[in-house]
């Protein structure tokens, strides 16, 4: 996927996101859609052009989630790294394998992201509030996987259409 398409739809899909778990009362759980997007950049994208769509879609998450900036850059580039790595020793095709590399990879997300937010704030218990809360996001973050997948595919496709037949000029 390009650059540019891949950060529109990163604000695309955070906007929609905050929306959605805006509107169904989700407090302590969110739709990680940035993981599913830095999943499927680690199946398809090459490794510089997929680090520096990571880190602008990690960006982008650091400045809608109010977070301490740079967290999500930083996990977004390594769960992308880690993704890469995961997609080398083992086969991931189709929407189920998919839809479970993105679980695995919002799993490591979560955890390093409380994990972090622990070292890094003095308020006591305030980043084990996340955790209980993970399992709803992992399960929410298969289904916009499920969903998404078919998007994505298609987007693939067309950047290779467009940069295929400019080569044949």
């Amino acid at each position: 996927m390009k650059f540019l398409v891949t950060i529109g739809l990163a604000l695309l899909l955070l906007t929609l996101e905050s929306v959605v778990v805006q509107q169904l009362g989700l407090a302590i759980s969110r739709i990680d859609v940035t993981v599913v997007l830095v999943a499927f950049l680690a199946m398809r994208a090459t490794t510089l052009e997929g680090a520096i769509s990571s880190f602008s879609v990690g960006y982008l998450l650091d400045l809608m989630s109010g977070q301490p900036t740079g967290l999500f850059t930083f996990l977004a580039v390594l769960t992308f790294l880690v993704g890469k790595l995961v997609v080398s020793l083992v086969e991931v095709r189709g929407r189920v394998a998919f839809v479970l590399f993105a679980m695995g990879a919002d799993v490591g997300h979560g955890v390093l992201a409380s994990f972090f937010t622990w070292l890094t704030t003095k308020e006591v218990g305030s980043a084990s509030a996340l955790l209980p809360g993970l399992p709803l996001q992992v399960t929410l973050t298969g289904v916009a996987a499920a969903f998404l997948y078919p998007l994505l595919r298609r987007f693939e496709a067309s950047q290779d259409r467009t940069s295929s037949a400019g080569l044949l000029r």
